[in-house]
């Protein structure tokens, strides 16, 4: 039986979306392979449960995860809110020669990044293709910024900023795309993107989390001055919070680790998970209007579920803020932290 999701909107547009969704990079066989059937299984099992918010991009998996999420959805299309991204065209490679990064078993092809007007506009096009699908809902401009590009990033920001936030600005205005926006895992790059114009919505991976809310001022408070909703992605921090020993891909540190074990405590002593509460927390902040994992799975999906039933007394909540374990002003049910 479908369960029944709270929706929030999406900046002040007319889209809503379920406040958790499913994200596909996970699908796409990230760090371990995820058999095809098993990943098409996954789709097919949020959208039976009402989970209704799908998130895809051409970097996972170079292209096997939009392929992936369009096989369910070209029957199933008026069930979901989807999205994905621009910024990254393939180009077809002999797989001998391809750079697979994480991706285990990737389709064969390279990125190539680019933001501009034309990049922007092909990008769209050929992730209609990859999908099947004649629509997407949002469009997410992917990973521009120092923490991908480097000192590269003025360059292709230039490209964003001559012609790719044009492209994007018509595609909504057309229709096309009902929503916009960057997905990133820094959110600094955000403030930059509010001086180019407007935007709808923000995903956001692992900045506003239980372990972290460095995300909190200025770029959450921008938000909500400006009308833009957020996405929270990795709300696990790469699992650390799920009882993992990776923090933003790579060995957690020793200061990461024990602030975890201090979180762990304190939701030990309401009897509440730690993933529980990992997954809940972003979501008592007005401006985010979803909490995006990945599951690989139906079963870790249903396990994800059995997290987000749980009920987090408001007490919890505020012991982490009494004992220092959230940063100061975070929203929380009856206050601030």
């Amino acid at each position: 039986m479908a369960r029944t999701f709270e929706k929030r909107r999406i900046g002040r547009t007319d889209l809503q979306i379920t406040t958790l969704g499913l994200g596909g990079a996970s699908l796409a066989g990230i760090f371990s392979a995820v058999p095809a059937d098993q990943a098409r299984a996954t789709v097919s099992h949020a959208l039976d449960q009402g989970l209704t918010y799908l998130d895809t991009a051409p970097q996972y998996g170079l292209g096997r995860s939009e392929h992936l999420v369009g096989d369910v959805l070209r029957s199933r299309r008026s069930e979901a809110v989807l999205s994905t991204k621009v910024g990254r065209l393939l180009k077809p490679v002999d797989p001998a020669m391809q750079d697979k990064g994480n991706w285990v078993d990737p389709l064969p092809f390279d990125q190539l990044y680019d933001y501009t007007y034309d990049g922007v506009m092909r990008s769209f096009e050929d992730s209609l293709q990859r999908l099947g699908l004649n629509r997407v809902n949002i469009l997410y401009v992917h990973d521009i910024g120092t923490a991908t590009h480097g000192t590269a990033n003025a360059a292709y920001w230039a490209q964003l900023a001559g012609g790719g936030y044009r492209a994007l600005r018509e595609l909504r205005d057309s229709g096309l795309v009902s929503a916009i926006g960057l997905g990133v895992n820094e959110w600094e790059v955000l403030m930059d993107a509010f001086a180019l114009g407007d935007w709808d919505v923000f995903l956001l991976a692992g900045r506003y989390t239980l372990l972290e809310q460095t995300a909190l001022a200025p770029f959450m408070t921008t938000c909500a001055q400006r009308g833009a909703s957020v996405v929270v992605g990795g709300p696990f921090n790469s699992g650390i919070l799920v009882g993992g020993d990776k923090f933003n891909y790579a060995k957690a540190p020793d200061a990461v680790v024990a602030r975890v074990r201090a979180i762990e405590e304190v939701c030990q002593g309401f009897g509440v998970p730690l993933p529980a509460a990992a997954l809940q927390f972003p979501l008592t902040h007005p401006v985010v209007c979803n909490v995006l994992p990945g599951p690989r799975s139906p079963a870790e999906l249903n396990g994800i579920l059995d997290w987000w039933d749980i009920t987090i007394p408001h007490e919890l909540w505020t012991s982490l803020a009494a004992k220092g374990l959230l940063a100061p002003g975070t929203p929380i049910p009856g206050g601030l932290a």
